[in-house]
Formats: structure tokens, C-alpha cells, sequence
């Protein structure tokens, strides 16, 4: 009888860890959003970065606007593409060694998946990686931001229908914007790639 009570107990103990597992796995997954996350608001055309201009020259490819660019607004962030993100901002922050850029703007180069790099070739490495899987290039935005410590910082905006989030070589969680801290600067326009506008404070 004991022994009967012991094994329906641990039968019991293993499910309710088990639902536990399952819930934990689930938090933050996108098919679960019960909150509307803020969308970052632009306020007019800026000069794009100068890297970004030689970066379009050598990969244009990336640069394309794509024909579903009319029909405009974010993706459906389903679980799979959750998924996509997660593991891309994962991959490529362990990819990357991180190096400082030591040649200032001018000598600014933003490189898809070099060994080592800074900021700009972790983003753009995203973004590539991404559009590479299908998804839409509307969606994913380089943004200029300033961190904490006042250093200009290079992540990607990912549009969708419940609001921006960011991958971000600096944290490794897929956040909304505006949990992220920073001082927005300058983001890519959703209409056209190559154009940049700055972001309203």
C-alpha cells in the first residue's frame, strides 16, 4: 500500500514539473502576447550612415526593397518565426568575436559574418541571416542607437503586428524597444531599405 502511495505520488510529482516545464518554455512566446508592445515612431528623412551606403554597394542584394513592400506593416510574429529570431541573435553572438572598431567612421566597415567585428557586423549579419530564411526585408530595420555609456550602437528592429522588438548583440533576450534603455537615433525606413529617418523623441 505504501509503496502504491509512493509511485502514484512520484507519477504525480513528475507531471505537475512537467506542466511547470511546458508554461516556463511558453512565457514570452509570441502566441501567447497578451500585451500590444509600442511601435517605434519616425519623424522624417536623414542621411543614411556612411557605411551603410558602401554596405548597400557591396551587398545589394541586402538593400532590395522586395515586391511585398506595398502591402507594408510587420509580420505575424508566430512561434516559428519567434524561433528564428531566438536562435539567429544566439547564433550570431557566438559566432562573432567582438572587436572594437578603432579606424573611427571613416574607415567603417559593415561585414556579413566576419570572425571577428563590432556591432554593425553582428546587425547586418542578422538581418542577412534572416532574409535569407524569408522573411521580409520591411520587417527588419537597422536602427543607430546610443547606449548607457554613450557609445553609438548598431541593432536590428524586428516590425511586427504586436509592435518592435530588438536582436541585439549586447543582450542576449529578444526585447521590446522600448525595454531596451537606449537613446534611438536614426532607423532604416520600412518603405525603402537604402532610406533612413530619424526617430522621434
Amino acid at each position: 500500500m505504501l509503496r502504491k502511495f509512493w509511485i502514484c505520488f512520484a507519477l504525480l510529482f513528475t507531471a505537475v514539473l512537467s506542466v511547470q516545464d511546458t508554461r516556463a518554455a511558453m512565457i514570452g512566446a509570441p502566441i501567447n502576447l497578451k500585451y500590444q508592445f509600442e511601435r517605434i515612431k519616425l519623424a522624417g528623412a536623414v542621411l543614411p550612415p556612411m557605411a551603410h551606403i558602401n554596405f548597400c554597394l557591396r551587398y545589394p542584394s541586402d538593400c532590395k526593397t522586395g515586391k511585398p513592400l506595398f502591402r507594408g506593416g510587420g509580420v505575424k510574429l508566430t512561434a516559428e518565426r519567434y524561433a528564428d529570431l531566438v536562435k539567429i541573435n544566439s547564433d550570431v553572438n557566438r559566432s562573432i568575436t567582438p572587436v572594437r572598431n578603432e579606424r573611427g567612421v571613416i574607415g567603417e566597415e559593415w561585414i556579413v559574418a566576419p570572425s571577428q567585428g563590432d556591432c554593425n557586423d553582428y546587425a547586418v549579419t542578422k538581418r542577412h541571416a534572416l532574409l535569407e530564411r524569408g522573411w521580409p526585408a520591411r520587417a527588419l530595420l537597422l536602427a543607430e542607437v546610443v547606449t548607457g555609456s554613450g557609445e553609438h550602437h548598431l541593432v536590428v528592429v524586428v516590425r511586427t503586428r504586436s509592435g518592435d522588438v530588438v536582436i541585439d548583440n549586447l543582450n542576449a533576450n529578444v526585447r521590446p524597444w522600448s525595454k531596451t534603455n537606449y537613446q534611438w537615433v536614426r532607423m532604416q525606413s520600412p518603405q525603402n531599405p537604402q532610406f533612413w529617418s530619424k526617430v522621434a523623441v
